[in-house]
């Protein structure tokens, strides 16, 4: 796979997840590191009201973009992303959850 990222930190991961992927055979791995090599403009985004719904309480939630702020989240989860706005740690924080 070639590797579009400038950014050295992100290059690395994109390299560690693929391998790691491959070599433990965990295709999700393999997936995100596809994501987190596609162009900016093509950027995932992920607002709290549809971690609410798809994720359990006490959940690990890996978000290859932004967790943006619109909705609300009730059950405390840890959510793994790039990017969050303020909005979106506040209501992760407020539901006793944790961001990374």
């Amino acid at each position: 796979m070639k590797i579009r990222a400038k950014n050295q930190t992100l290059k690395s991961l994109i390299v560690e997840l693929t391998e790691r992927g491959e070599r433990e055979k965990v295709p999700a791995w393999v997936a995100v590191a596809r994501i987190l090599n596609r162009p900016k403009r093509i950027g995932t985004k992920v607002n709290l009201w549809k971690i609410e719904k798809y994720a359990e309480k006490g959940q690990t939630i890996v978000v290859p973009g932004s967790v943006l702020g619109q909705g609300q989240l009730t059950k405390p989860v840890k959510v793994i992303a790039l990017k969050f706005s303020s909005s979106a740690k506040k209501g992760i924080l407020a539901a006793k959850g944790s961001c990374f």
